[in-house]
């Protein structure tokens, strides 16, 4: 009986691994940031990504720099920023501290590789006993997403979780705490048929969240700039549903259908409180809108007034008589 001994791969072998390995052209670049709150995103105008995802970038901590002293929150959970239209949010607790963006093209690809943009949001050193009494709020009501007879959780600046129904205003409006980000599920909806985004900067918003999922940050000290809602498939034919929000800068806007563009200040101010109002659509379709209502009413004027000129005529002819 004849074989290869040792352990040697089979050449038929070897070229079936082979052929499962593509090298990738790759770039890593460390950027020393200070401490704060950065965005890192993409440069606008870029071609996307091929069917195979690439070019793309992953931010990750540099090597050596612990979590405590870093920590970097992205769409996907291991830092991969795709091609176009993504964005990490990285907090430096102590600075300078290095960050690594590593870049990931094809290896005969002319496509010049991802281009990003950095941003600083927040500036100052990080606040240990703030973070901590945010953490304590945050892992304290974590799990109230879905809590019945509540419809819509949201992580506000110094108060952690705060649980509301439609209807309710969430956040406080003049308070000037901003809203980090937040969560809808509703056990009048099922989660497919409702999605929402957050307004992360002019033009730029989060990608669509299915109900149920946090979309925004907790514990970064990061507010959304606004917020959009609406809904899908079957819901859509029997709901709609009214937002109305207010805005750090004194802002307030609303109640406008929750599929029109997104709820946002001029002045991009964070989101201080938002109230999402769920209609049955029967009830919708018999209240009369406001444009509707104030025609009626200066119909109804108008009329007033016409009877009123008829009337005084009648009575000045009979005095003539």
């Amino acid at each position: 009986m004849s074989g290869k001994q040792g352990g040697e791969m089979p050449e038929a072998m070897q070229e079936q691994a082979q052929n499962r390995v593509m090298d990738l052209k790759a770039g890593a670049h460390v950027m020393m940031l200070d401490a704060g709150v950065f965005c890192v995103f993409h440069a606008p105008g870029q071609k996307p990504p091929s069917a195979s995802g690439l070019p793309g970038v992953r931010v990750t901590r540099a090597p050596g720099v612990s979590s405590d002293i870093v920590e970097i929150s992205t769409f996907e959970a291991d830092g991969w920023m795709g091609g176009m239209n993504g964005a990490a949010l990285v907090r430096v607790r102590r600075g300078p501290a290095g960050v690594m963006v590593t870049t990931y093209q094809e290896p005969e690809s002319s496509q010049e590789g991802p281009r990003l943009q950095v941003m600083r949001l927040i500036s100052g050193v990080y606040d240990a006993n703030q973070e901590a009494e945010g953490q304590a709020a945050a892992s304290a009501s974590a799990e109230v997403i879905g809590e019945e007879g509540r419809d819509i959780v949201a992580h506000v600046q110094r108060h952690g979780d705060v649980k509301q129904s439609f209807g309710e205003w969430v956040g406080t409006p003049g308070s000037q705490l901003w809203v980090e980000g937040f969560a809808i599920n509703t056990d009048r909806i099922t989660t497919n048929d409702i999605e929402y985004q957050a307004v992360l900067g002019r033009g730029w918003l989060s990608p669509w969240v299915e109900g149920g999922q946090f979309c925004g940050s907790r514990g970064m000290s990061l507010p959304i700039l606004g917020l959009r809602v609406r809904l899908r498939g079957e819901a859509a034919s029997q709901w709609s549903l009214r937002v109305s929000a207010t805005f750090t800068d004194g802002t307030r806007l609303g109640p406008v259908d929750g599929a029109d563009d997104a709820l946002e200040a001029e002045s991009l101010a964070p989101l201080e409180a938002f109230r999402i109002e769920l209609i049955p659509a029967k009830a919708e379709a018999t209240t009369p809108k406001a444009s509707e209502t104030q025609d009626s009413d200066s119909q109804s004027k108008t009329a007033e007034k016409a009877v009123s000129k008829s009337a005084s005529k009648r009575n000045s002819r009979s005095r003539r008589r």
